[in-house]
């Protein structure tokens, strides 16, 4: 013993001395070794929808999809001073909150676990030094506006403003024939949905019980009704449902609200949430994310990603979006709010390979100047598109209809679009829906750093998918006669 107590004072010492700015850590483990789930019965870990989406789009079930050892999170839980906050099967990572040192270097030595890092600091009141939502702005509508009607012949009494907002991408069309979100699924990942059970444009999903669960990862409780507005006026240009004056893109779809963000501070805990929520969402069933919150600098410096992280394989959330894509999801991410200053560039998770980064645009399609520039670090092609960002209609907080700034609109205004289009064509996967919309872009032919392919054609997009559809049936049907 006496050989041993000098190595651990030593330990806990080094330990107490490079983690002592932290509070929150992730804990990584070495393997799945003691889990009591098997790939055999998915049933247990995934639900039915989930395996179903699986099944239609040959994705094979892997180790990742098993949960974190439960016996592992009972030891860590366990151990005095440490509170278990949130568990990763995609990352095999739990989040603890500790600031004792000794307890960190107890976690250490389990013989299951890989290790440990520091990733956010206890929660305070200063002033924090990351601007979130940057650039989001909302302003009221004039009660012209709000009351002119829009046209005659559709489905849905857009308005005017709401009307030009989905013309732009012909996206009419797909509600004209029937597609607005029926049976899809969406889950949308931000810092809050302050009040969505009470404000106008949200009455129709809740009196139809369209909202299908909520979860907050910051506080790990089902309300999000109390935090920040930003997730529902998110949510409100997918969902809204006022006839004469603001109609969302898929205002019939069943919606996941997930609180990722602690909007008073910026760690990397945050993308540990993000990936959390995505799990979630996947293991529920849902088709589409999403995702108005995004990662570059941090309240720490320390932390901070670089330009040079943007290359779709280097931070937390984007490895995590990837692999969401890769168990069939369609994944929309705002490409971020830094197009006019030092940044520039865009954020995580956009810079994912299969993630669709989304740029602002108004509703005449004019580029909005803060909208976050591309390529990805690697060359890649980002924004991959642009939809109604700049002057978007949302939900107010005092329950009247505005307009906001950011690409935090354009994602969510891209997204139900997408799900409408992609309910039309269930045959397909999630990398051919976003293939379509590519081919139906503007700039299609001259992708750039500031659009991509540009504003997508939603007919066009459609009819494209159907050509394709039917040309792959008629195939199948002279093979077989």
């Amino acid at each position: 013993m006496k050989k041993i107590l000098p190595v651990v004072i030593v330990c806990v010492l080094m330990i107490s001395e490079s983690q002592a700015q932290f509070t929150r850590f992730i804990i990584k483990f070495k393997h799945k070794g003691a889990t009591t789930f098997t790939l055999a019965d998915p049933s247990a870990y995934l639900s039915s929808r989930a395996i179903a989406r699986r099944t239609k789009y040959n994705i094979a079930i892997d180790s990742t999809d098993l949960p974190v050892p439960v016996s592992y999170i009972a030891q860590i839980k366990n151990i005095p001073g440490v509170i278990v906050l949130n568990s990763s099967r995609w990352q095999n990572a739990i989040t603890i909150d500790t600031t004792d040192p000794a307890a960190l270097a107890a976690i250490n030595a389990l013989s299951f676990v890989q290790g440990s890092s520091g990733i956010a600091a206890r929660m305070n009141n200063n002033t924090p030094r990351h601007e979130k939502y940057k650039e989001v702005t909302i302003a009221p509508l004039t009660p012209v506006q709000a009351k002119t009607q829009g046209t005659e012949g559709d489905f849905f009494n857009y308005g005017a403003d709401s009307y030009s907002e989905i013309h732009l991408q012909k996206g009419e069309f797909l509600h004209n024939i029937g597609l607005r979100g029926q049976n899809m699924q969406i889950a949308i990942l931000d810092g809050g949905f302050f009040n969505y059970t009470t404000l106008d444009a949200m009455d129709s999903i809740i009196t139809n019980g369209q909202v299908l669960s909520t979860w907050d990862f910051v506080d790990r409780e089902a309300s999000v009704v109390e935090d920040h507005s930003h997730g529902m006026m998110c949510l409100s240009t997918i969902a809204a449902n006022i006839p004469g004056q603001f109609t969302g893109k898929a205002p019939k779809a069943g919606f996941y609200l997930f609180r990722t963000e602690n909007v008073a501070t910026e760690f990397p805990i945050e993308e540990f949430n993000w990936v959390c929520a995505a799990e979630r969402a996947d293991s529920a069933g849902a088709d589409i994310i999403s995702s108005s919150v995004g990662y570059n600098t941090f309240d720490n410096t320390s932390l901070d990603h670089s330009y040079s992280d943007m290359n779709g394989d280097k931070t937390i959330c984007t490895i995590g979006a990837d692999l969401a894509a890769r168990k069939g999801l369609l994944i929309f991410q705002s490409v971020g709010n830094y197009g006019s200053d030092s940044w520039h560039y865009l954020i995580a998770p956009a810079d994912g390979d299969s993630v669709v980064a989304v740029g602002a645009v108004n509703a005449a399609g004019a580029l909005w100047s803060g909208s976050s520039y591309g390529p990805s670090f690697d060359g890649r092609i980002k924004p991959d598109m642009a939809s109604v960002g700049l002057n978007a209609l949302v939900q107010a907080t005092n329950n009247t209809v505005g307009v906001g700034v950011g690409t935090s609109f354009a994602c969510p205004n891209m997204a139900g679009l997408g799900t409408c289009l992609w309910q039309g064509f269930p045959e397909f996967n999630n990398m051919r829906i976003i293939r379509a919309l590519k081919e139906a872009g503007s700039k299609y032919t001259t992708p750039d750093d500031r659009v991509g392919y540009g504003i997508p054609d939603m007919k066009a997009a459609f009819t494209s998918l159907l050509i394709e559809y039917a040309t792959s049936t008629a195939t199948t049907v002279s093979a077989c006669m």
